[in-house]
């Protein structure tokens, strides 16, 4: 294991970067531009069972430090991303991928899961009971601890491969829907989604994004994301992937000492998309710096 090395539910990545769901494609775009092996995996965009052409426009807002996006998940469905879109991602990512999941009830959770255990370059599983910006599903089911708990349980019966449970922070107490998914048999928490925003047009007088709320993503979420993590990690005893505001090397250090593994960047791809591959560049630099021997070390070391 090399000084960047991590392992993620028993599974090792080459360093703890990882882009984030909706904010990478299915990596093939991203390829075109620099050699995407050089991340410790990424999550794909987000899947549900049907296909899905999102939410109306306009759906994306920009804000001072970050954005406001509203797509409301929308996807190819699991049929067409088994039968196109992982073939293709095998020519150019030689690791293990994170499929994300989402879905309007435990049965289409359960049965997205159950399609994607057969797929060999499949490494884990993320479960998105989180997103903001649909209707009567995501974010509905990780706002309850019972639900989350029955989710998870649901998805874990259906696949052998680790679960990763993706958490709302819109809620009262992260630590106790983080809990109920570990006692649902969680391999992991990742965490945290976006918040919920808004913004509106003066010219108009009414809300930009015709759903009128969406999730708020970027740099401006980094000490929310990071106090969550922080909460998370001394409540669970399974890994915590961190995300939320990410946008340099030094943001991964300070997330890894509050308890994450790895980090997820998400917006940050949309402002720069060589920031994945920068970010893991300029770790070495960060780690020699405040006299970090080898990353792995650091994670939870601020507790």
């Amino acid at each position: 294991m090399g000084r960047l090395s991590v392992d993620l539910c028993g599974k090792e990545l080459d360093n703890p970067i990882i882009p984030a769901s909706g904010t990478f494609g299915f990596g093939y775009e991203f390829a075109e531009l620099y050699d995407i092996n050089c991340l410790g995996t990424f999550s794909f965009k987000g899947t549900t069972r049907d296909m899905r052409f999102g939410n109306p426009l306009p759906r994306i807002a920009e804000c001072e430090s970050g954005m406001i996006n509203s797509v409301g998940l929308q996807n190819p469905g699991i049929d067409k991303v088994i039968s196109c879109e992982l073939p293709k991602l095998r020519r150019c990512f030689h690791k293990p991928v994170m499929a994300n999941v989402s879905g309007f009830s435990t049965d289409e959770y359960a049965e997205v899961c159950e399609r994607l255990d057969g797929e060999d370059n499949v490494g884990w599983i993320e479960v998105n009971i989180s997103c903001p910006n649909v209707h009567g599903g995501g974010m509905s089911f990780g706002t309850d601890p019972k639900m989350a708990n029955a989710v998870t349980k649901a998805v874990k019966a259906k696949t052998k491969k680790p679960i990763i449970i993706k958490l709302s922070p819109n809620v009262t107490d992260i630590s106790e829907i983080a809990k109920a998914c570990e006692e649902g048999g969680a391999d992991g928490i990742s965490l945290i989604n976006t918040l919920l925003g808004m913004r509106i047009d003066l010219k108009t007088k009414k809300p930009i994004i015709a759903n009128k709320m969406g999730g708020f993503s970027g740099k401006a979420i980094f000490p929310v994301a990071l106090r969550m993590v922080y909460q998370v990690y001394e409540a669970v005893k399974i890994p915590v992937v961190g995300m939320g505001g990410i946008s340099c090397a030094e943001n991964v250090v300070e997330m890894m000492l509050a308890g994450a593994c790895a980090c997820q960047i998400g917006a940050q791809n949309l402002v720069d998309p060589y920031a994945c591959r920068d970010i893991i560049d300029d770790l070495p630099r960060v780690l020699d710096k405040y006299g970090i021997k080898n990353i792995k070390d650091i994670i939870g070391g601020a507790h």
